[in-house]
């Protein structure tokens, strides 16, 4: 039966230092509140990987966290560059950043790979690109069949997936709905599975188009209300976009930035900094 337990506790049992770690969500339900409490803990020396990082792994990165970055694209959604990223590649602030690019396609069917138990995927796509001489994950095989030369992929099994969601009930079967990205794979490819949710309810309805993760699945849940912000959560919380907004001018001073992280969430408990 999986563990109910505080953020905080979670966090110190599931992510230790030197872990790779996935923290998955798309625009929607992403775990802002569980990075915070990494950086409460810090909680170093991360592989991260994430489809698309923006705003929370910028948060990470500037903090010092993070040895190396795996993903497909990098902003601040709507708004620009994550300067934080930015500074830790083009100058080596807080410290140097190691990073694997991938296409989306590649980073989905690297999911895919490691949630089925399989060594690699396959898929077309990278020919003309630069992205296979930049990394030792890409490589190409031959249909058996056609003896076409493909693209592939190794999978991905990080070490803990950290999603948030809507629901849970009390035996650790989770629910989310909405729109959703990766978050079945991602939970599916780990060792270790980390989910906070909006609330714990005594029995999931099931929604149309929703997305079930049953108890097997998870190792921790955790009840964080509002633990997406800024980004959010459907049913339950908008988007936050002026915090958005807000982020550019603080990521882009390194002073401003180290300020901000220690007044929204070294100081403060378990809250989703806003």
């Amino acid at each position: 039966m999986t563990d109910i337990r505080t953020l905080h506790d979670a966090v110190a049992e599931l992510i230790h230092d030197g872990d790779t770690v996935a923290m998955e969500g798309f625009t929607h339900l992403i775990p802002f509140a569980a990075a915070h409490e990494v950086i409460r803990q810090g909680i170093t020396d991360l592989t991260l990987i994430r489809m698309t990082p923006d705003v929370i792994y910028d948060q990470l990165i500037g903090a010092g966290l993070v040895r190396k970055l795996v993903f497909s694209w990098g902003g601040n959604p709507g708004v620009g560059s994550l300067h934080r990223f930015r500074d830790a590649v083009e100058n080596g602030w807080p410290r140097a950043l190691e990073v694997d690019e991938h296409s989306h396609a590649g980073m989905a069917n690297r999911y895919v790979a490691g949630a089925s138990g399989l060594p690699f995927a396959v898929l077309r796509g990278y020919r003309g690109t630069e992205l296979p001489e930049r990394t030792d994950t890409v490589s190409t095989v031959v249909c058996p069949f056609t003896g076409e030369e493909l693209a592939a992929v190794a999978a991905l099994n990080p070490d803990v997936t950290v999603i948030h969601a809507q629901q849970a009930d009390r035996d650790g079967n989770v629910q989310l709905w909405g729109l959703t990205g990766v978050q079945k794979e991602a939970a599916l490819s780990a060792k270790r599975v980390l989910v906070t949710v909006e609330e714990l309810v005594d029995r999931l309805e099931p929604r149309p188009g929703g997305v079930v993760l049953p108890s097997w699945v998870v190792t921790a849940v955790a009840e964080v209300p509002g633990g997406a912000h800024p980004s959010y959560a459907a049913g339950y919380s908008v988007r936050d976009n002026d915090f958005y907004q807000a982020w550019d001018p603080i990521a882009r001073d390194r002073e401003r930035f180290t300020a901000w992280i220690r007044e929204n969430i070294l100081q403060t408990e378990g809250a989703s900094a806003r």
